[in-house]
């Protein structure tokens, strides 16, 4: 039977609650760092971004033009900041490019 409390919580707390209950943090994880990504990279980015996928603090990165690649690649490590701000955690530690 589900477990009742007499506080009263309010959505954001009680999903909070529910993802870590459910141990649903890892999949939450995937979707925060490609939200991000789509965020902070824009249109121009986001149209040759192919796919993006988080695996063990590793940003794997997809992309359909070699030059915009190799462009990135430059700022690795600043995309890394400016992700990990946007996510408020040191979730991303690597960003590979594909």
């Amino acid at each position: 039977m589900a477990e009742r409390r007499s506080e009263h919580l309010n959505m954001g707390q009680a999903l909070n609650e529910f993802i870590k209950k459910n141990k649903l943090e890892k999949g939450m994880e995937k979707v925060e760092a490609r939200d991000a990504w789509v965020k902070l990279m824009g249109n121009g980015v986001n149209n040759y971004t192919t796919s993006v996928e988080y695996k063990d603090h590793i940003l794997y990165v997809s992309l359909s033009s070699s030059v915009l690649r190799d462009e990135l690649s430059m700022g690795k490590s600043k995309i890394v900041t400016m992700l990990n701000e946007e996510l408020g955690k040191d979730l991303v530690r690597k960003l590979v490019l594909r």
